[in-house]
């Protein structure tokens, strides 16, 4: 064999590596990464560019690659599962210029993914934001608290796998430093574990701290129609990027001033994925996310007396123990049960083995209804 062509790369090899360097060069302020490049090698070896999702519409998605920003159609990247559907956030292999049409191939494994279930019938999960760190959860402090929704917001968010941070928009309306400090401990109260700031985005007030914690990684902004999410978008990109449009008067709801999810580069490093308003928030599968939330009761409930205590009327209950000398809220408990009866809702829809016990469990408590209305009119033995 040769020296020289022992030592020497192939024009295709050269041509490879100088796109991976390059691509590692324009990609790395987006999240690129040795485990991304480990990840994509073999898609590399085949001419494919890597590239991440910025947008995704209507059988295309916008991808921005060492090459610079090029649309490629999704049609390998649209499974029938809408969980593994090509979404803002994702990390692909395209085709190389030249061909046309372009095609993103496929998606790399997802470190994160924010999860709903949709408002249809079907009860499908519907992917949200993909490889996210950070879950900014915006909420208005220009109408009333809505702890129940946002402790829903908070299990998707741990469920994602991202860390939760929920920011008090507008809080240039609350001007009483007191009033201030009460909402927020309640968000505190609500959020265990969970980073809670205030910001205004009109006079800039808690902007850099955000800016701080959302540096350096990929975070998804999500919240009501009317929370300020695109105001506070604007703020954290330094520039009015987002459409902006006022709020109703009646209820305080926006107008679904952005339409699609957009990723966007921020000055201060990092990335940020916007997101319509959500105003129906459905759990998917998130039993662990739910357990985050409520810490404390699962806390509380590793003192009960049964092991599969249900936190309901059991003797030796810790958790209702605790709701009677306050030191849980009984509201805390009300939407603890309620997002659990939810989550297991949803996940038997897809799971049949589960579906058979939840219908086992109503008619033993039907039963058990029964035998007592029997007993008490007495027509029956007490249990």
């Amino acid at each position: 064999m040769n020296s020289s062509s022992s030592v020497s790369a192939s024009p295709s090899a050269s041509s490879a590596s100088s796109a991976s360097s390059r691509s590692s060069h324009v990609l790395a302020p987006l999240g690129w990464d040795e485990e991304w490049e480990a990840a994509f090698s073999s898609y590399g070896a085949q001419g494919l560019l890597p590239g991440r999702v910025v947008r995704v519409d209507r059988g295309q998605c916008d991808v921005v690659t060492g090459d610079g920003t090029v649309r490629a159609d999704t049609a390998f990247v649209t499974p029938h599962d809408p969980l593994r559907v090509v979404c803002t956030g994702d990390w692909v292999a395209v085709d190389p210029a030249g061909n046309t049409p372009r095609y993103a191939r496929a998606c790399l494994p997802r470190r994160t993914a924010f999860v709903r279930s949709t408002s249809s019938k079907r009860s499908e999960g519907q992917i949200l934001a993909a490889n996210v760190d950070h879950a900014v959860i915006a909420v208005s402090l220009a109408v009333e608290l809505d702890l129940a929704r946002i402790e829903r917001f908070l299990a998707l968010a741990w469920e994602s796998g991202a860390q939760p941070v929920v920011v008090l928009t507008k809080a240039d309306l609350v001007p009483d430093p007191a009033t201030l400090a009460h909402l927020v401990h309640d968000v505190e109260t609500s959020a265990p574990g969970v980073p809670v700031l205030t910001v205004s985005a009109r006079d800039g007030a808690g902007v850099d701290v955000l800016t701080a914690v959302v540096a350096g990684g990929t975070s998804v902004l999500i919240g009501q129609s009317g929370a300020g999410k695109s105001t506070l978008a604007n703020a954290l990109l330094g520039e009015d990027v987002m459409d902006v449009r006022a709020t109703r008067d009646v209820d305080g709801k926006g107008r679904h001033t952005t339409t699609t999810r957009n990723l966007l580069a921020l000055p201060g490093g990092g990335v940020l994925i916007d997101t319509p308003g959500l105003r129906g928030v459905g759990l998917w599968d998130a039993g662990s996310g739910v357990g985050q939330v409520f810490s404390e009761i699962e806390e509380f409930a590793e003192d009960c007396r049964f092991h599969d205590c249900a936190h309901e009327s059991e003797p030796g209950c810790a958790v209702l123990e605790a709701v009677e000398t306050g030191a849980l809220p009984e509201r805390r408990l009300e939407s603890y049960r309620k997002l659990l009866r939810e989550n297991r809702r949803i996940v038997a829809k897809t799971d049949a083995r589960l579906r058979a016990e939840i219908r086992k469990d109503w008619k033993r408590k039907g039963a058990m209804g029964k035998a007592a209305m029997e007993a008490k009119r007495g027509g029956g033995r007490p249990f």
